[in-house]
């Protein structure tokens, strides 16, 4: 969860982190270190794993439904089916 908050705030962000310890982060190649409190502060704003998992099975849903109404698929209800 600490790696996925990082590239969020920072997608270029290049480091390592130990054992998902925010306080064993290791900024590499000149990245700026982003602050404890950053870091935490988007963690909280992060959608959790099952949140991901019903927003995913969600869409699965509502491409099913259109492809059988024969409507069109927004490009994130294809992508459930695709890949």
């Amino acid at each position: 969860m600490i790696d996925k908050a990082i590239l969020k705030i920072n997608p270029n962000a290049e480091f390592t982190v130990n054992a998902d310890d925010i306080n064993q982060i290791t900024w590499l190649n000149g990245t700026t270190p982003i602050p404890k409190a950053d870091i935490e502060a988007k963690i909280a704003e992060l959608p959790t794993a099952d949140e991901e998992l019903t927003a995913r099975e969600n869409l699965k849903a509502s491409a099913k439904a259109k492809l059988i109404a024969g409507e069109p698929l927004t490009a994130e209800e294809a992508d459930t089916i695709v890949l």
